[in-house]
């Protein structure tokens, strides 16, 4: 079902498992893995969405258990399965979509954005061992957190046959070559700090109602590892938002910082060998997607001067691009527009829907 897109299916779904409880449910936004309707459950506003990834589902749920004031997450009511993929229920929360911010807004939310990630710093992963992506059982395969970072080299079973896509492309793979041999080197001396990571903001993830942040979203590319990487992550993907450039992204966290806590320890090598991640995995994506403005934009962004010395915003233009690349987009919380294996922590589900 997930993949068909539908509205009729998704209509007669809802029907036969909820019935008069209830509403018509209306597209709310669809993405690469997955599709998200409104609807009214029980006279409760809610989302319910569709894929094939349930860990991204269950990553949501659990994340949803550490929900504050501070760090809004959207609860995960049901999760159960269609006859081609899964489905969730959660909480519908209001706001708009962060990316949609012109500057004068984005200037107001960035503090309440800046809390939020002090409190994911402050949360405790379980276990005292894994980094990188992990699964909803809370185990991370990395031994270490270098090793998980050069993973981004790899193909995986979710993104396959990108480095022969790339090699195709009019870009080629010797940017990536180059910005790979530069984090070998770079990931030496990393400190072995093992935080919750979202891995995936400024993608249409966080909601915002005036200068508060009402919910952060889709928490299926969460890692554990350095909580600078989110900061990165803004510096980052902040020169695609033309409305934004008034705004200096590392001066702002640089303020915060100075604020709450103190500079970080070799913040401007942590910082770099992050950026340089994000590009290669942003261009691994966009080749897999065959998304060539994406990758060549990326590949210029990881090779400019200027982003080597840990640049302005602006590297290496202000151009928005036609897609930024996302391993997915969905809407928990959204208020605008198979064979299935077991792991660990998973539990039965229901269904599946016919």
């Amino acid at each position: 079902m997930a993949g068909s897109g539908a509205l009729a299916d998704v209509q007669r779904l809802v029907t036969a498992h909820y019935g008069a409880r209830a509403t018509e449910p209306r597209l709310l936004g669809a993405g690469d893995w997955s599709q998200a309707f409104s609807f009214a459950l029980d006279g409760q506003d809610a989302v319910i969405r569709f894929g094939r990834h349930v860990e991204d589902f269950r990553k949501d749920r659990v994340m949803a258990g550490y929900s504050s004031a501070a760090l809004p997450v959207p609860a995960v009511t049901e999760i159960g399965r269609t006859a081609d993929g899964y489905f969730a229920v959660s909480e519908r929360a209001t706001g708009q979509l962060l990316d949609d911010l012109d500057s004068a807004g984005m200037r107001a939310a960035l503090p309440s954005l800046l809390r939020a990630l002090d409190a994911l710093r402050a949360l405790a992963p379980p276990g005292g061992r894994g980094y990188g992506g992990w699964a909803p059982g809370g185990t991370a395969a990395a031994a270490s957190w270098p090793q998980a970072l050069l993973a981004v080299g790899q193909e995986s079973a979710r993104v396959p046959g990108w480095q022969t896509t790339m090699s195709v492309s009019p870009v080629g793979t010797s940017p990536f070559r180059m910005a790979y041999a530069r984090l070998e080197e770079l990931i030496t001396g990393l400190p072995p700090r093992r935080h919750f990571v979202h891995q995936d903001l400024l993608n249409r993830n966080v909601l915002v109602q005036g200068a508060k942040i009402t919910a952060i979203i889709d928490w299926g590319n969460a890692l554990y590892g350095d909580y600078l990487y989110d900061a990165a992550w803004l510096i980052f993907w902040w020169s695609w938002f033309p409305a934004w450039q008034a705004i200096d992204i590392r001066q702002e966290l640089h303020r915060h910082w100075a604020q709450h806590g103190g500079i970080p320890v070799d913040v401007e090598h942590r910082l770099l060998t992050y950026l340089l991640h994000i590009g290669l995995d942003a261009m691994s994506y966009s080749a897999f997607r065959r998304r060539w403005d994406d990758l060549a934009r990326t590949a210029d962004q990881v090779r400019c001067p200027r982003f080597r010395r840990l640049p302005a915003s602006r590297c290496p233009d202000q151009r928005r691009g036609i897609h930024r690349p996302s391993h997915r987009l969905s809407h928990p919380g959204a208020d605008e527009r198979g064979r299935r294996s077991r792991r660990e922590g998973e539990e039965d589900l229901p269904g599946p829907w016919q």
